[in-house]
């Protein structure tokens, strides 16, 4: 199982499991994939501007700002001006989020965890390098300027 659509088929399916799996734990907790994104980025991060976010979650602004437009709606963040300069806007979670992070860590991670324990170390670690090389070719092939389309002529 060395070919590319081989690769590309397994990948494929691998994402979808994990999109049914976190689709479901989240709509549980009533959040979107992304919102719960953007929320593990600030528990694990702190208070970001909503560029620095966009960049960690590899969304556009006015995606992320319309994502935290929500989750304020929800309680679940808040825009704090910047002590030092208060052109800046930083995004925080809050409160309420902090205990929601606490149900779900628990439930996603260990269903994660408990599918990784499947695997031996050596395996996890495997896989661990051989996704962290993929994102590298893609990111390449991207900062490149190599579209699809482009290499197919299309």
């Amino acid at each position: 199982m060395n070919g590319s659509i081989d690769i590309l088929m397994t990948y494929l399916r691998v994402s979808q499991h994990m999109s049914r799996l976190f689709r479901s734990h989240f709509g549980r907790l009533q959040l979107t994939f992304p919102q719960a994104l953007v929320l593990n980025v600030l528990g694990e991060e702190g208070p970001l501007p909503i560029s620095s976010l966009a960049e960690r979650t590899g969304s556009a602004n006015s995606t992320v700002s319309g994502i935290v437009d929500r989750l304020e709606k929800l309680e679940l963040a808040r825009r704090v001006r910047s002590g030092e300069d208060r052109r800046v806007i930083y995004v925080a979670v809050t409160d309420k989020y902090q205990s929601l992070r606490e149900r779900a860590e628990a439930n996603v991670g260990g269903y994660f965890d408990s599918v990784l324990s499947t695997m031996t170390a050596e395996d996890r670690d495997m896989v661990a390098r051989a996704l962290l090389r993929l994102d590298e070719a893609l990111l390449a092939k991207e900062r490149a300027g190599e579209q699809f389309e482009e290499e197919e002529g299309l």
